[in-house]
């Protein structure tokens, strides 16, 4: 087999030989332990596509043991292309988010400072790339002030839609910090001295950094320029799928196999991406191919992850048991994670293929506070918390890829059909047929 299908099953039919001291086939516990760290290794670079020696020297030697086989895997199955040098490893991933439900899943995952604070904003994100901008002009070393004075005098050269910036607040200076820590969890820069809080607190020069420039280069991953792509708008705005289609444009596509090809990597691309693929979400092209193909395409993405395919009738979904390949859980521990199950099981329970008013979800949330007062946190009881608690809760489930939420409804997708507490199954009355577990319909009432 060629070494881009990574059938690394088909290796355990090699020759064995027994170990005299216990008895057990050494070549396979090398062969297991080789597929087990791969299989770290693609976690890796799939959670982190960027990785800097210096700012994560275990993950970087982790995945440079496995570079060979992770790149022909990435290049053949999903077309990106996957880059290294002695400093910085790239997965260069090209992901337009084409589905109702992986264009949702996208817009609920923004980015986080690791183990730190609240979820990016708009301003936020502004404020990474105009640091990053400042950098590619600053000397080998910087201070915090210096980045800050260069953010504002970028914000002024060009129009950010209303958005200005003087840090002169607290909570100015706290979105700054944030995309300076960004850029830190990334290896973009390396603390010297100083601490981000204490500029948060003061302003002023209150850190210093060096400045990777190797690593800078390589924080845009994108298949033509942003430049040009505004030019060809005139500067005026453009839609972010239009934006993200146009920054990863797709390869032309001339041959039957070509056209199979790019079907291919892109269903690939969302086994890998999206917490579930829906089949009625597919191109009649993309669907049909599916069909033909899912158990190989599942197949392939566990072996390089080891992540376990879930295949049914409505389309399948890649799940990991050790819970580490997201940064959403399902159940989760707390008021919130119980709230977002308890709207699950009745969600799943009623069949809501027709769509819940969010004023109902609402309402659910503040009996449920009073039902569960002894184990929710105390704010959860307060009068008016409902609203946020319960808006919070689809909102994870949407991305997710468990619900679909629109305006003010929110209609169940099929994979929600597993959070079901169904007391006559407990019982032993009725199953759903085997091929669609995923399916609200599927089971009698």
């Amino acid at each position: 087999m060629a070494n881009s299908d990574l059938d690394l099953t088909d290796r355990a039919s090699a020759p064995r030989h027994a170990d005299s001291s216990g008895g057990h086939y050494l070549p396979d516990a090398v062969l297991e332990a080789n597929r087990a760290e791969f299989q770290r290794a693609a976690r890796q670079i799939l959670m982190t596509p960027l990785i800097g020696a210096a700012a994560n020297p275990e993950g970087f030697r982790l995945v440079r043991g496995h570079l060979s086989e992770l790149r022909d895997w990435f290049a053949h199955r999903t077309g990106w292309r996957l880059t290294h040098d002695s400093a910085v490893i790239r997965l260069n991933k090209q992901i337009v988010p084409t589905t109702p439900t992986g264009r949702a899943v996208a817009s609920h995952h923004p980015a986080r400072t690791p183990g730190r604070g609240n979820p990016f904003s708009a301003r936020r994100y502004v404020l990474f790339c105009l640091a990053a901008a400042a950098l590619e002009r600053a000397e080998v070393q910087a201070t915090l002030g210096d980045l800050a004075g260069a953010v504002v005098a970028l914000a002024h050269e060009r129009d950010l839609g209303g958005l200005t910036f003087t840090f002169e607040t607290r909570d100015e200076r706290s979105d700054l910090a944030q995309a300076i820590r960004l850029l830190i969890s990334l290896g973009a820069l390396r603390r010297v001295s100083g601490d981000e809080e204490a500029y948060v607190q003061a302003g002023g020069d209150a850190a210093l950094y060096d400045v990777d420039r190797r690593v800078l280069a390589r924080l845009l991953a994108v298949g033509d320029s942003p430049a040009r792509v505004a030019a060809r708008h005139g500067g005026g705005p453009v839609g972010i799928g239009q934006l993200e289609s146009e920054l990863h444009p797709a390869a032309p596509v001339y041959t039957e196999r070509e056209r199979n090809e790019a079907i291919r990597r892109r269903l690939t691309i969302q086994l890998l991406e999206d917490p579930v693929c829906y089949v009625d979400e597919m191109t009649e092209e993309e669907a049909v191919y599916f069909t033909r193909q899912r158990l190989a395409m599942t197949r392939r993405v566990a072996e390089l992850t080891g992540l376990e395919p879930e295949v049914r009738a409505e389309g399948a979904a890649m799940t990991d048991r050790d819970d580490r390949l997201t940064d959403l859980r399902m159940p989760e521990v707390g008021t919130d994670g119980h709230a977002a199950l308890l709207i699950a099981e009745h969600l799943a329970s009623t069949r809501a293929t027709a769509g819940v008013r969010l004023e109902e979800l609402e309402t659910l949330v503040a009996g449920w506070a009073k039902e569960y007062r002894s184990h929710w946190r105390a704010s959860a009881r307060e009068p008016g918390a409902a609203p946020g608690l319960a808006r919070e809760a689809v909102a994870k489930l949407e991305a997710l890829g468990l619900v679909r939420a629109e305006g003010e409804v929110v209609t169940a997708l099929p994979a929600i059909r597993r959070f079901r507490f169904d007391r006559a199954r407990l019982g032993g009355a009725q199953d759903l047929p085997q091929d669609a577990m995923f399916d609200l319909l599927g089971a009698a009432s």
